[in-house]
Order: structure tokens, then sequence, then C-alpha cells
């Protein structure tokens, strides 16, 4: 039986980090499904839709890897794709915390389904998504966190404001 994991987030937008804990999670399970949450709540730069054309053309053709997009519980989600874990990446103390709360709270509610926890590789301890939107937004350069099919979606999209 395959093992397939749920590497969940907002991906707005996907980072070097969130590929390096990917690339990791493929090494550990047999499949892995980029389950982009869709929060009509939030509005991000990029539309759920956008956001999984760009996850598809980094991970590319690589059979272990789908993208795909999610709306309520996620171990809800992760019980209809038949997925027993859950991968979230930690970058520092502070990502800790939260995310042992959400582990607990979806073991209590899905215990078939378990959080794996990987931890990001130090070159990508201080990127997140949300730093790299402040740095585009000002007109930075995010070609170091960011792939290039990424960097320039951005500064298509950041001129169209």
């Amino acid at each position: 039986m395959s093992k397939l994991a749920i590497y969940p987030g907002s991906f707005d937008p996907v980072t070097h980090g969130h590929l390096d804990i990917l690339h990791r999670a493929v090494g550990i399970f047999d499949r892995v499904v980029m389950a982009i949450a869709d929060n009509p709540s939030k509005h991000g730069l990029f539309t759920p839709e956008q956001r999984a054309d760009l996850l598809r053309q980094v991970v590319g053709d690589d059979d272990r890897i789908s993208v795909d997009l999610f709306s309520g519980l996620l171990v809800d989600y992760a019980r209809r794709c038949g997925a027993t874990s859950i991968v979230r990446g930690l970058r520092a103390v502070a990502d800790f915390e939260y995310e042992f709360q959400l582990a607990t709270m979806n073991r209590r509610i899905a215990p078939g389904v378990e959080t794996v926890f990987l931890m990001t590789d130090e070159r990508y301890f201080y990127v997140s998504s949300s730093l790299v939107k402040e740095i585009a937004t000002f007109g930075g350069d995010v070609s170091d966190f960011v792939p290039d099919v990424v960097a320039r979606a951005m500064r298509g999209k950041l001129a169209d404001r």
C-alpha cells in the first residue's frame, strides 16, 4: 500500500522553503499532495487557481507530486484522499506552538491521520510568503526566495496594481 501525505498551505507564493520541505517529504512518502487551502475570507496576491498553476509549473511532471485545492477541515480532506499523514514545515520555535496545537487538534478529530514535522533547511529559516510579498510589493528582488516563474508572476501581478 502506498503512503500518501498531504502538504497543506496557502503557498501564496510558493517559496524555496516550501519546495525544500516538499522534496524531503517525497523522500519519505510515496506520494505527496500539495493541498492549497481555499479560504474565501483571505485575499492573497494570487487566486487559489493561480497558485495551483504556479505550483504545477514548479514541480513539473513528477508523478509522486500532485497539486489540489481544498476547503473545509484539512483532516476531512486528508481522509477523502486516503492520506495517513499531514506534512508541516517548521522554521523556528515560534512555528512550533501553533503547529503543535493544530496537530493535536487534528489527531483528536482524525486519530488515523498523523502530522509529520520537517525542519526547514537553515537556508530558509527566515523566509516566509508574507515577507516575500512585502519585499516584492516595495520593488525588491525576491529571486533568491522563490522560483523564477513565481518571481516573474509576482512582478506581473504587482505591476497590474
